[in-house]
């Protein structure tokens, strides 16, 4: 179905929002700015977005929809794996290289920044990222520990554990260094996270 016109300037609106929310904080982003980006007049961004509140909260709302999204296309096949090691490979090398992408990077520094300003956004972003990522996870991690291909008594800490082992360097670095690690580092720190993983949690022998 042809996307309409209003929905096109509200695309519009949300795509220079981002741009300057992204590049000058929620303090230091200008509605006159993001109507001149996206092409419109202020009156219309004010017509689809009551105020900068209303639309810093659904720039960060969709981009929360998106990471569920990324994250249940990561998990989907681990169930049904008979490569385990081989797999988490995958979804340890994919979780690297999109949660350090630069501009996940930016939205997690503003949302950070932003936390006491927009309390629920924060915990939001929170529960619908990392918190429901260990979740569905440990899930993955309780149904292979079934069938014996991983030996997990605490599949949440066991995901808890999987994913800071392959995140938490490459993330903090990106967090503070604007020079971010080659995906060929990111794939190293990935792949060492998932050996190290399975000397503690591998099948019992």
């Amino acid at each position: 179905m042809e996307e309409t016109r209003s929905a096109r300037k509200r695309r519009a609106i949300l795509d220079a929002a981002r741009t300057v929310f992204l590049r000058n904080g929620y303090q230091g982003a200008g509605m006159d700015e993001i109507a001149a980006l996206a092409e419109v007049s202020k009156q219309t961004v004010y017509k689809h977005f009551a105020d900068k509140e209303r639309l810093f909260t659904e720039i960060i709302t969709a981009d929360i929809r998106a990471g569920e999204q990324r994250s249940d296309a990561v998990l989907e096949s681990l169930p049904e794996s008979t490569d385990p090691e081989a797999d988490l490979r995958e979804i340890a090398r994919r979780l690297v290289t999109v949660v350090t992408r630069p501009h996940l990077v930016r939205m997690r520094r503003v949302v950070i920044g932003e936390a006491d300003r927009f309390p629920d956004l924060a915990r939001a972003w929170y529960t619908s990222g990392p918190e429901r990522g260990y979740e569905r996870l440990a899930h993955r991690f309780a149904q292979l520990g079934d069938q014996g291909r991983l030996t997990t008594p605490d599949p949440l800490l066991a995901a808890q554990q999987f994913v800071w082992l392959a995140l938490s360097v490459p993330l903090n670095r990106a967090m503070f260094d604007p020079e971010p690690f080659t995906t060929a580092e990111l794939h190293r720190f990935a792949d060492e996270a998932v050996r190290t993983f399975l000397a503690a949690f591998g099948p019992a022998r």
